[in-house]
């Protein structure tokens, strides 16, 4: 595999495809008609010594939101965010002192809705210079990077469960290393990787 493929993969993966949900594994469980809050997540790759990999982030255990779990840059859209895009540009510049030019945006990927309620539109991105993450306190505890060959395989994606508040939960998960990366995080990069095919 040349160090062309990934851009390419990535580039082909643009665009709308099957919905995807934290409930997906748990149709049972989905709420009645409600009104999601729009949030934009960057899906960013930057080329290492090793080859391409994608950033992601720890959050903060004091977060109200998904606190503790490994996640994208991003979050909610602001009144001053123009859209999606600006959004996951701005929260990726204030989370992990990555700056927005320096992303080449090649598009977005479908929504993912949360069980929190947020319609999350994932920004795929490719980091275009050299940068050295710096996690914003009180927001991340850690920023790190994942290997692209890991994400893009499916066979590392598996399916778990838990009882959580007495309910059975299914999630998909892919862990990385030291990494549990599991829930919406994991959802939308499967469906990312179903989109970057074999």
């Amino acid at each position: 595999m040349t160090i062309a493929d990934p851009i390419t993969r990535l580039r082909a993966a643009v665009g709308e495809g099957a919905p995807s949900s934290d409930f997906d594994l748990n149709p049972e469980l989905r709420p009645a008609a409600r009104q999601l809050r729009p949030a934009g997540v960057l899906v960013a790759f930057s080329e290492t010594p090793n080859g391409w990999a994608l950033h992601l982030t720890k959050r903060s255990s004091g977060l109200k939101h998904h606190p503790g779990q490994i996640a994208f840059p991003g979050g909610k859209v602001d009144p001053s965010d123009s859209n999606v895009i600006a959004a996951a540009l701005r929260e990726a510049e204030e989370e992990i002192a990555l700056p927005r030019l320096a992303v080449d945006v090649l598009g977005t990927l479908t929504p993912h809705e949360t069980v929190t309620g947020f319609r999350v539109t994932p920004v795929l991105g490719l980091v275009r210079q050299p940068f050295t993450p710096i996690p914003e306190a009180g927001e991340v505890d850690e920023a790190f990077t994942v290997p692209f060959e890991h994400i893009a395989n499916r066979a590392n994606y598996l399916v778990e469960s838990r009882y959580f508040r007495g309910v059975q939960r299914r999630f998909q998960v892919v862990p990385y290393g030291p990494y549990y990366i599991w829930g919406a995080t994991a959802r939308m990069l499967y469906g990312l990787a179903e989109r970057l095919g074999p």
